[in-house]
């Protein structure tokens, strides 16, 4: 059943609280598993990517208990298999479990959605193999032939179609036998922000982690801390309820909004003020106001590429052309994003035109219409946001912001009708 966008008939105002951060409660549960008293997740998001999440680490046999935002990660004896992972469609799932699940004893076997198959995995399981592992298989579905530990060392790598894979390995590195180096040899690596979250973590984990040579990252052997972690708002998530301010004229708070963050959806506020918001952080949170028309933008958005379809949809409703550079990777996220956005633009009446590594788009007006979503969750809020200014869009999958915002929709609805 196809979803009615919700169009404002003026400036939306209002005040949403996100739920916590999918990237650092999967990293934070990954942690608290390899840690050999377990730990405490608190502020965790619950979504279908972070219950996948937890599933993963009770088929090793991990003890896990969830208590709505709190996940307590029990003590173990180590990973056993037999198991079968259910990796969905989350990124996460399938690049950060597996070099986890080589240190289990037995056969692990990892699948999921259908255009899961498609996504690239040869990166990881490729490293697993220098490292010690036995692993039949180069993309989802694979099986993993564990003995109970891992040699480790070191792997070169080409990182460049996503940061996760070397986040993947500096995770579990610390346990391998002679800990893990992880050198990128290739095109920029991208969403480098992640990294930073991932090393930041590991760090806090108390392994210890040397990057101070560009483009290598070393993880020494070492036992990993039992401790609590506290999640942040998802910034990201946050950042197509702040585009309703910014597509509408409105004004729009996001309480809690860290005033230091390793999240890539950080990177919004300097976007925003770019396209003529006026961007405040307070005491209150992150405030954005939005003017009486965007302004065109022409941003590299490589080390921020989650953002792009909410820029994307942002930019069709401003006053001039924008360009998006620097996101060719995305087109093996979810979906092949560039081509997606381009599609679901044009669809609309739009002009959006893919290059090699981003799209431009010429503003045109924009009619009602069916926009896809592709099981993509941030294409359904570009839908979205995109409905606020365009009467009669309806996106075709809303469901899929379960992925990481299973609440979305009510969160919209309820800041669309605080309108005034």
């Amino acid at each position: 059943m196809t979803w009615h966008a919700p169009a404002a008939p003026g400036p939306v105002r209002g005040t949403v609280a996100v739920p916590g951060s999918k990237s650092i409660t999967n990293r934070a549960l990954v942690l608290a598993a390899l840690a050999d008293g377990g730990g405490t997740v608190t502020g965790a998001l619950r979504s279908r990517d972070t219950d996948l999440m937890v599933a993963a680490l009770r088929a090793l046999g991990v003890p896990v208990e969830v208590d709505h935002t709190t996940v307590v990660v029990g003590a173990h004896a180590g990973f056993a298999g037999p198991a079968d992972i259910d990796c969905g469609l989350a990124g996460t799932v399938m690049r950060f479990v597996p070099p986890m699940a080589a240190l289990a004893k037995g056969e692990v076997r990892f699948d999921g959605d259908a255009h899961a198959r498609t996504r690239p995995m040869g990166t990881v399981l490729d490293a697993l193999r220098t490292l010690g592992a036995s692993v039949d298989g180069d993309r989802l579905p694979f099986t993993l032939h564990g003995n109970g530990g891992l040699r480790g060392g070191a792997v070169t790598i080409d990182a460049s179609a996503s940061s996760q894979f070397v986040s993947a390995l500096l995770l579990s590195g610390a346990r391998y036998e002679q800990g893990v180096t992880v050198h990128h040899d290739g095109k920029p690596v991208p969403s480098m922000p992640h990294i930073e979250m991932t090393v930041g973590m590991v760090r806090a984990a108390g392994a210890a982690v040397d990057d101070s040579e560009p483009n290598t990252w070393r993880v020494a052997p070492s036992l990993l801390d039992s401790r609590e972690w506290t999640v942040e708002p998802d910034l990201s998530n946050a950042t197509v309820f702040l585009g309703a301010a910014a597509a509408t004229g409105g004004r729009v708070t996001v309480p809690r909004w860290p005033a230091s963050t390793t999240q890539a959806g950080d990177g919004i506020r300097a976007i925003l003020a770019e396209m003529g918001c006026t961007v405040e952080l307070s005491a209150d949170g992150l405030i954005v106001t939005g003017p009486d028309r965007l302004s065109g933008i022409d941003v590299d958005l490589h080390d921020v590429s989650e953002l792009t379809p909410t820029v994307a949809a942002l930019a069709t409703l401003a006053s001039g052309p924008s360009r998006l550079r620097g996101v060719a990777h995305i087109r093996g996220h979810e979906t092949d994003r560039l081509a997606a956005l381009a599609a679901e633009i044009n669809g609309l009446g739009g002009s959006a035109e893919e290059t090699e590594d981003g799209l431009v788009i010429r503003p045109t007006p924009l009619h009602g219409g069916l926009w896809h979503a592709y099981a993509d969750h941030r294409m359904a809020t570009a839908g979205a946001l995109v409905g606020l200014v365009v009467a009669g869009v309806e996106v075709d999958d809303i469901g899929c912001t379960s992925k990481t915002m299973p609440g979305f929709v009510d969160l919209w609805a309820e800041l669309v009708g605080s309108r005034r």
